[in-house]
C-alpha cells in the first residue's frame, strides 16, 4: 500500500476488458522530504477519487485482482480509498 495524489486522468478509445466501464488515474506517490521522487503510475479507481485527491492504493497484483473480484484481472494497481488527513510526528 502506498499514499499519492492523483494528478491526472487516462483516457482510452479501446481498452482490455478487465478496464471496461474502470476510471483510470494517473497517481503521483508522495515520498518524504529528501527521498528519491518515483514516477507517477496509472490506477484503477475503485472509490470516486478525483484530480487533487489524496488516495491510498494497493500496488500489488493479487491484492487488486481480489479488491476488483477479478480473479485473472491483468490489473496491479488500484485506488482502495481516499485519505482526509495525514499526520506525521517525529520521535
Amino acid at each position: 500500500m502506498i499514499i499519492g495524489k492523483v494528478v491526472g486522468t487516462v483516457v482510452t478509445t479501446i481498452s482490455h476488458p478487465h478496464y471496461n466501464q474502470r476510471r483510470l488515474l494517473v497517481v503521483q506517490p508522495l515520498v518524504f522530504q529528501g527521498d528519491a521522487v518515483t514516477d507517477d503510475f496509472i490506477a484503477v479507481d475503485h472509490t470516486h477519487a478525483g484530480i487533487g485527491d489524496t488516495v491510498l492504493v494497493n500496488r500489488e497484483g493479487n491484492g487488486a485482482r481480489q479488491v476488483l473480484n477479478l480473479p485473472d484481472g491483468c490489473i496491479i494497481s488500484v485506488i482502495v480509498g481516499i485519505v482526509d488527513e495525514v499526520n506525521i510526528q517525529e520521535s
